[in-house]
């Protein structure tokens, strides 16, 4: 049974006037493709501080969801004890790994386990 992750962007809050945005709201979903199905999605929020005068800035009606996203994969680089700092595409796959390890989980707990009656089984 495979287990296929999806990136989505939820929603943005962005200030009308200028069109910046100001927050992301995201989710990464890891789902197997067996009958029946298990799931999981970790989402959560990135807080930004746009700034229209920088030369990366993208207007509000030229954002796709790949250039955010690319925002959302570089807010979850971390920096582990040795100062050794994850690329964002480093980052990006460590979520998946933590939501396709919540979905295999499901998985093993429900081929380790079964339903049924001892009298009905026939």
């Amino acid at each position: 049974m495979a287990i296929n992750t999806t990136w989505s962007i939820l929603d943005m809050d962005r200030t009308t006037s200028s069109g910046g945005v100001f927050l992301v709201r995201w989710a990464c979903k890891a789902k197997s493709d067996g009958t029946p199905s298990y799931d999981y999605s970790q989402s959560s929020k990135l807080e930004t501080t746009p700034d229209p005068s920088a030369s990366d800035y993208i207007a509000y009606t030229d954002l796709t969801e790949n250039d955010v996203l690319t925002w959302v994969y570089a807010s979850l680089v971390t920096t582990d004890e040795e100062d050794v700092t994850e690329t964002p595409a480093e980052a990006k796959a460590r979520v998946e790994l933590k939501c396709s390890t919540k979905v295999q989980a499901q998985i093993d707990t429900a081929s380790a386990n079964s339903t049924g009656m001892p009298w009905a089984a026939e």
